[in-house]
Parts: structure tokens; C-alpha cells; sequence
């Protein structure tokens, strides 16, 4: 292209001066036709029409321009060497005293026609161009936006600047019933969101179906976004949600700014299976976060995870003196720590690569750091996983964290927060099993420093599946859908609590905010050992949940995608339970904060029964770890086969 470039240029200088040379007969002619000068003059006169031209347009970079995609400035280059070649060459007839036109009007007919006949091919070669696009033979899709507010102004501003728009809308439905009726830049408001399938019926029985419908607002969500999917899929009318008004403001602004650009087009972003959630925003307390976190060190285990990997990005932004991030795998660690290298690059940060059973190194390394505040995260937590690998499991996730505990409550330690799972709650899987265990030492150690002399806090919190978590359903199936299916369910009844990361970490933050301080509003359960439960909302049926996602991503259950039963792996149960029938929820005053009190023990007791297990499984003895974990969490019913009868119980 580059060695083609000065052809391109030459040819542009030929075309233009042959242009030229036509411009200056036609502006004589349209000036005076019956006072035609002698023909000679004329024709000596076309050299000098060409050289103006090239004079003038060689400031507004006349032959560079590229005429199939000639745009606005382009024409406004055209127009500003028109009016300066007719006006050398004005001034040139006055200094050679070579001719007198008849009409003093000649300079502007003469700019007038050389400005047409420039202009004129390119116009007609950006058009031949656009309709060769095949992008341009495509009739934009109609689309029906949801929202009548800022979203739906500036989506519509959006399209307009587009050269060719791949949407064209046909009506707005509104979240208020009082807009009803009026219009955004022209296009009617048609009713509410709450009317859409009365909506959709009548543009059906006058032929004006949308092809897509665009959510131009945040605001619909949960069953609200539940009712609307369904109508939608009755239809046959894929969803997609609009960029957000901030994306989407600057992209309208540079779509107006860079028109002559081809291939511009808006983009749709499937709606997120987070937004079915119909869980209300929870109000926590920022200000107690704030007073725990800041100014004291912090150290969070299984910080490349999703669980430690968020908690330590909401930790940092809450100004600890330092924080370290601890894992055991490499490049999930590097991952954390350059992330919080980019967004909190003020805060001062380590980046510890460690196994939290190797008790000698975090003995040293909490020696060394001198936490004031443990994240514990770090854990074995994929059941089919542990089921397969028990030894580790039990090593890991009850001897892990009786390390990591008494590590950090022998250097003064504030407070420990250990994060457990639903799971723990009657188990039938080693992994649940081992954190009941693990949730037992913490507990004896939070009741013999809040009954004795003080010591460490152990705030535990128990809690679901958090949506898009390494190794869940939701990640599994995006790939699977990508490869076109199957979805695999393991049963048609399987039901499980889900909740957004985020508003899971939220929570712990507040649980840790009213356990490891002493507090007037504080439960008086947690002086006999409580658990913070976050309300989890209503457990889902995970076939629900794959048809839904089937749906979003336009396509349809059962006739697109396969949905595969594949029957409950070892240790799985149908449904899980966030308590035991022994401790009943309490509520407390914190929105989305349940306290159970789950049975206690000595900590000394469960430390070396702890010991004994690690013991058997370091000795390779998984028969012996497993029948001293029964004798220790007594509702452990082990699922060790996938019988789906006893995982139901």
C-alpha cells in the first residue's frame, strides 16, 4: 500500500486538473452564454484553471483525499479549494488583463461549478461503495428498548451517529406508567415494562414484531427480569442488555466525531445470569469496615480464589497499613497481586507463595508479618474433587486451618475470619465434613476468648455458591454452551443457594465488623459460640438455572442445546442447608446477617482430635481419618457412592 500511495496521489492530481479544465468552459458558459470569449484565449486559459486548483488544494490536502470514503471534511476541502482556485484565478485574469467576464458574478459561478464537479464523483463513489458493503444490503434490525430514561437517549443518540446502523427502534417501554404516551426523540413510549406482553401481542397482530429487545436500564432485575425473559421467549425474541450510560455516552460522541470511519457498529452484552438474582441491595456499614481495616495489617489466605481474590481487592481499597496475599498456586497469586498492583498501587503489599499445612513456614511467616487481622479463604472446596483426594481435604481444610489459627493467635492476632460453606451443614461429603471440623476449632476458640481472658476473635461465616466461583455450575456452563452443549445436570431436582461475590464479601466485612469487636448491638449468641449465616435468599434449581442461560444466549432448551441428566457424583446431595436442625437461624438486626449456635467444644479437645486425623491421613491410613472424622461430626453421613437416595435425606 505504501508504494501504491504516490500513484494514488498522481491520479488524484490528473483527475482533479482534468476536472479543473472542465469547471472553466461550464462557469463561462453558465456566466455569459452569448458572449463567448475567442477560442483561443479558452484554451490557453485550461493550464492556468489547473494550476490554481492545485495551488488551493494544496493546503487542505486535495490529492490525499481518498474517494471512497470522501466525508464531511473532505467536502468542506473541496469547498475551500473551489473558492480559493476561482479566486487566483480572478486575480490572475486582473494581473494579466487577459479577459473581462461580462457578469461580475463570474469568480463565485466559476467556484460553484468547480466545487460540484469535485465534489460529485466522490459522493458517487462513497455511495457505490456503501451499497457493494454488504453491511450496508443488511436493513437495520428493529428493536424494542426497555427504559425511557438517560439509557434510551443516549442509546438512540448512539445509533444516529452511526453511518449505517445495525438497529433501528421501534418503541420504548417505560418503567413508569405516567410516561406512557410520549416520546423520545420521536420514537413513542408504548406502555410499561410490567405491560410488555400486551405490548408484544398487539405489535404481533400489526405485523411490527421486534426483532430484539434492548434493556436500556439497570433497573430491571431479579423477577421483574425473570417475567420479562419468559414473554420474550414466547415470542421467540432474543434479550441484550445496552452498555452502561458512562460506556456509552463517550462511544456516541466519538461514533459523531469519527462518521467517515467504516465499520462502526454498537454492541449488545447478553444479559448476565447474575441480574436473575432478585436479591435487594443490602445496606452495610462502610464506616465500621473502614474503622476495622484501616491503618492495621492483613493477611488473606487463598487470595488468588474467588472468595480471597475479591476480599482482598475490597480490603485494599479500605487502606490497611499492609496487606499480604497468600496461595499455593503461582499464577493465580500473580494474577491477585497485579491486579492490586494496578488499582491500589499506594497500598503496600506481599505476595506470599505457601502452604498453609506446612506449619513450621506459617509459624515464621505470620512471626514475620504480625497480622492484626486473617482472612482465612484458602481451602480445598470442589466436592467431587476432595471425594477423590480425601486425605487432602481433611490435611487441608481442618488441619489448615487449626495452623493458620493457632499461628495467628500466638502473635496477637486481633481477629480470625474463617470462611466456611453451607456445605458443613449435615454433610455427606469429606469436604463438607472437614469444614464442620474446621468450624468446630474455630468456634471452641472464639467461646474460650470471649468466656476467658480475651485472646483471638474467630468470626466464622457460613454461606452458598457464589456466582461464576472457580470450579461452579455457572463456568461450567458458559464452556459447555460454547462448544454447543450438552448441559450436564447431575439431577432434575438438584437445588442450590447462589449470591454474587461481591455481595458475599460485603457481607463477611460486615460479620467481621460486629464479631471481632465488642459491640452493644452485638448477638448475644456469639458469646455461646455463633455463626454468621448470610441470607442467602431461595435455593434454585440448577436445571432452571441451565434453561435460563440457554435462553440468554438466544438459544432454546432441549431443541438448540441439550440438557443431559448425568446422576449425583460421591458426596453430592440434592439439597443443601445452611443450618443444622440442632441450631435454628436467628435473626439479627444486619440485613442479610443469620446467627446460628452450633454445638461447642474444648478447643484443646478438638485440636488434638484434629491432629489425630492429619496424623492418619500424613501415615496414608484414609479408613482410620474418616472413622475419627465420624466419631467427631456425628451427622456426617458420607454420600460416598452417589446414591442419590441418601444425598436427598
Amino acid at each position: 500500500m505504501a508504494r501504491r500511495a504516490p500513484h494514488r496521489i498522481l491520479l488524484n492530481l490528473a483527475l482533479d486538473s482534468l476536472l479543473a479544465c472542465l469547471a472553466l468552459p461550464a462557469a463561462m458558459l453558465l456566466d455569459a452564454p452569448g458572449a463567448w470569449p475567442e477560442e483561443g484565449w479558452w484554451l490557453g486559459a485550461l493550464p492556468g484553471a489547473a494550476a490554481v486548483l492545485l495551488a488551493a488544494g494544496l493546503p487542505v490536502r486535495l490529492p490525499q483525499q481518498y474517494w471512497r470514503y470522501a466525508g464531511l471534511p473532505d467536502l468542506l476541502g473541496i469547498a475551500g479549494a473551489a473558492v480559493g482556485a476561482a479566486a487566483l484565478f480572478w486575480a490572475g485574469l486582473h494581473v494579466l488583463d487577459a479577459w473581462v467576464p461580462p457578469n461580475p458574478a463570474f469568480p463565485a459561478i466559476h467556484a460553484l461549478t468547480l466545487g460540484l464537479l469535485l465534489g460529485a464523483p466522490r459522493i458517487a463513489g462513497r455511495l457505490h461503495h456503501a451499497r457493494r458493503t454488504p453491511e450496508a444490503m443488511l436493513a437495520p434490525q428493529p428493536v424494542l428498548l426497555v427504559g425511557a430514561g438517560d439509557g434510551a437517549d443516549i442509546f438512540i443518540r448512539a445509533l444516529a451517529a452511526e453511518r449505517q446502523p445495525a438497529f433501528r427502534v421501534v418503541g420504548i417501554l417505560s418503567m413508569r406508567s405516567r410516561q406512557a404516551g410520549r416520546r423520545i426523540q420521536g420514537h413513542p413510549i408504548l406502555g410499561t415494562a410490567d405491560e410488555i406482553a400486551a405490548v408484544l401481542d398487539r405489535m404481533k397482530d400489526e405485523g411490527r414484531l421486534p426483532a430484539l429487545i434492548v434493556l436500556a436500564t439497570a433497573h430491571v432485575q431479579g423477577l421483574a427480569l425473570e417475567r420479562l425473559l419468559d414473554t420474550a421467549d414466547r415470542h421467540g425474541i432474543p434479550v441484550r442488555r445496552a452498555p452502561s450510560v458512562t460506556s456509552l455516552d463517550p462511544a456516541a460522541k466519538r461514533l459523531a466525531a469519527a462518521e467517515e470511519k467504516a465499520g462502526q457498529r454498537l454492541k449488545l452484552d447478553p444479559v448476565a445470569i447474575e441480574d436473575l438474582l432478585d436479591r435487594p441491595q443490602v445496606p452495610l456499614d462502610r464506616e465500621g469496615m473502614a474503622r476495622l481495616i484501616q491503618g492495621r495489617r492483613v493477611l488473606v489466605t487463598g487470595a488468588g480464589g474467588t472468595i480471597g481474590g475479591e476480599l482482598a481487592r475490597q480490603v485494599a481499597a479500605l487502606g490497611p497499613t499492609s496487606l499480604t496475599l497468600l496461595d499455593h498456586g503461582e499464577f493465580a497469586l500473580y494474577e491477585i497481586d497485579l491486579e492490586l498492583r494496578e488499582r491500589h498501587p499506594d497500598v503496600p503489599r506481599r505476595a506470599v507463595l505457601a502452604d498453609i499445612r506446612d506449619e513450621p513456614r506459617m509459624k515464621r511467616l505470620l512471626e514475620d508479618i504480625r497480622p492484626e487481622l486473617v482472612f482465612h479463604a484458602a481451602a480445598l472446596k470442589h466436592v467431587p474433587m476432595v471425594e477423590n483426594n480425601p486425605l487432602e481435604g481433611l490435611l487441608t481444610n481442618a488441619g489448615g486451618t487449626r495452623v493458620v489459627a493457632d499461628a495467628a493467635r500466638a502473635v496477637g492476632c486481633l481477629a480470625m475470619v474463617f470462611i466456611s460453606t453451607d456445605k458443613a451443614v449435615n454433610p455427606t461429603s469429606v469436604m463438607g465434613a472437614s469444614k464442620r471440623l474446621a468450624e468446630m476449632y474455630c468456634q471452641a476458640l472464639d467461646v474460650a476468648a470471649r468466656t476467658g481472658d480475651g485472646g483471638m476473635r474467630c468470626v466464622t461465616v457460613r454461606f452458598g455458591n457464589v456466582l461464576g466461583s472457580t470450579g461452579s455450575v455457572v463456568p461450567l456452563f458458559r464452556r459447555q454452551l460454547e462448544r454447543g452443549g450438552p448441559l450436564t445436570v447431575t439431577h432434575p431436582d438438584m437445588r442450590r443457594y447462589f449470591m454474587t461475590v461481591r455481595e458475599a464479601v460485603g457481607l463477611v466485612l460486615q460479620a467481621s465488623v460486629i464479631g471481632a469487636e465488642d459491640r452493644e448491638d452485638q448477638p448475644k449468641e456469639l458469646a455461646e459460640g455463633g455463626i454468621f449465616v448470610l441470607d442467602m435468599g431461595k435455593p434454585v434449581k440448577i436445571v432452571d438455572l441451565a434453561r435460563r442461560m440457554i435462553r440468554l444466549a438466544g438459544l432454546r432448551p432441549e431443541e438448540d442445546v441439550e440438557i443431559r441428566f448425568t446422576g449425583l457424583r460421591p458426596g453430592e446431595k440434592l439439597y443443601e442447608e445452611l443450618f443444622h436442625g440442632q441450631e435454628p437461624p436467628r435473626p439479627t438486626q444486619f440485613h442479610g446477617l443469620l446467627v446460628a449456635t452450633p454445638r461447642t467444644a474444648d478447643p484443646a479437645l478438638v485440636g488434638r482430635a484434629i491432629d489425630e486425623i492429619a496424623a492418619s491421613a500424613r501415615a496414608g491410613s484414609p479408613r482410620a481419618a474418616l472413622a475419627q472424622l465420624g466419631r467427631l461430626v456425628p451427622e456426617f453421613d458420607h454420600n460416598a457412592d452417589g446414591d442419590g437416595a441418601r444425598a436427598a435425606q
